[in-house]
């Protein structure tokens, strides 16, 4: 299937061509760069190299006319919120016109909510394709077996991480309907462009929180989260910046409804993921280094009698983006779910 990837050189692009370029059933047609158009692909990801050697980066009317000749395509869309929108709506307008078919999969903000208010809401600027988001839905696969619109956006790391760990609780009635979460990212998490807080001397061997009790992905946490159970919870997030390059722990607390052990705890969350090939509940708490780099999300959980604690771990630009999003794209194109991403975490990253 031929594959377009737009977001130039950032970090959940990359992953997206890596992650393409062992799909068995995905050949990469074209990678946008705006700012980069004609320079190679392989000098902004040199670890690429090898699958890339001559790819160079394409503008955005190389990619129209890739989407106008190609009978059916998958795109994939990593560009920054705010632009992302505009450029989906033109290559999608470029499909339709030409009688082809276009599968996309949004790993931007910007298709993550129903409505052009409730977007602009958060991000505080007009949402750059309104009449676009009834064609979207928002979901990490686990949760939603079929999308019922034509294409999807994929929620974002850290709300893939605690959507996992918290959804189970809602939609089995385990618990009460306000949840308190604690995660800890990666720098990846935080874009390829340095920042104060992503500087490596700031961040290297510290621990501290940003957006406490603010977080912009809680909003579309408390949606995802009532699209899948049918419950509006209450989710207080803190959100911490951790001293490592990839990979998301969270942990989801809530008050228990009837006393439960941890035992029936951990297999109330093993029936729930029984069918989801990604997720694995195990008794010992999850560790960043047993799924960074991979699709896989390690759960636990513990009780006390009248609270449960939630472990989740997921790395942040594979399963929390990039791989979430070729997950959603095998099931929209009528592949397999798990094709090109069984690949295990290597363990000592």
């Amino acid at each position: 299937m031929p594959t377009i990837v737009l977001g130039g050189t950032g970090y959940v692009a990359g992953e997206l061509l890596r992650l393409i370029a062992g799909h068995p059933r995905l050949e990469l047609a074209a990678i946008l760069s705006d700012s980069q158009p004609g320079a190679p692909v392989a000098a902004a990801f040199p670890h690429l190299r090898g699958a890339y050697p001559h790819l160079k980066f394409a503008s955005i009317d190389d990619i129209d006319a890739i989407m106008r000749a190609t009978r059916e395509s998958a795109l994939f869309c990593a560009a920054p919120h705010g632009v992302a929108a505009g450029i989906i709506d033109r290559l999608l307008k470029a499909a339709e016109n030409s009688g082809t078919l276009a599968h996309c999969v949004d790993i931007s903000a910007d298709f993550r909510y129903t409505s052009a208010g409730a977007y602009e809401a958060v991000y505080k600027h007009a949402h750059g394709a309104p009449a676009r988001l009834r064609e979207f839905t928002c979901a990490i696969p686990e949760h939603l077996q079929k999308s019922p619109t034509p294409h999807v956006a994929h929620p974002g790391c850290f709300a893939t991480a605690t959507l996992l760990a918290s959804v189970p609780l809602l939609a089995l009635g385990l618990t009460d309907t306000r949840l308190f979460v604690t995660g800890i990212t990666g720098s990846t998490g935080s874009g390829r462009k340095p920042t104060a807080g992503t500087h490596h001397p700031q961040r290297h061997s510290d621990l501290y929180t940003y957006g406490a009790l603010s977080h912009r992905h809680v909003p579309e946490v408390i949606a995802c989260a009532k699209l899948a159970t049918g419950v509006e919870a209450e989710f207080n997030f803190v959100p911490h910046s951790g001293p490592f390059a990839r990979g998301i722990h969270v942990t989801v607390q809530a008050s228990l409804k009837k006393p439960l052990s941890s035992a029936q705890a951990l297999q109330a969350l093993a029936s729930y993921y029984q069918h989801c090939p990604f997720v694995r509940v195990g008794d010992t708490a999850p560790r960043v280094k047993d799924v960074a780099t991979s699709n896989y999300a390690h759960l636990s959980a513990v009780t006390n009698g009248n609270s449960i604690a939630v472990m989740s771990a997921l790395d942040n630009l594979n399963k929390g983006a990039a791989g979430g999003a070729v997950q959603w794209m095998n099931r929209l194109l009528g592949f397999e779910e798990i094709t090109g991403l069984t690949a295990p975490a290597p363990g000592w990253t």
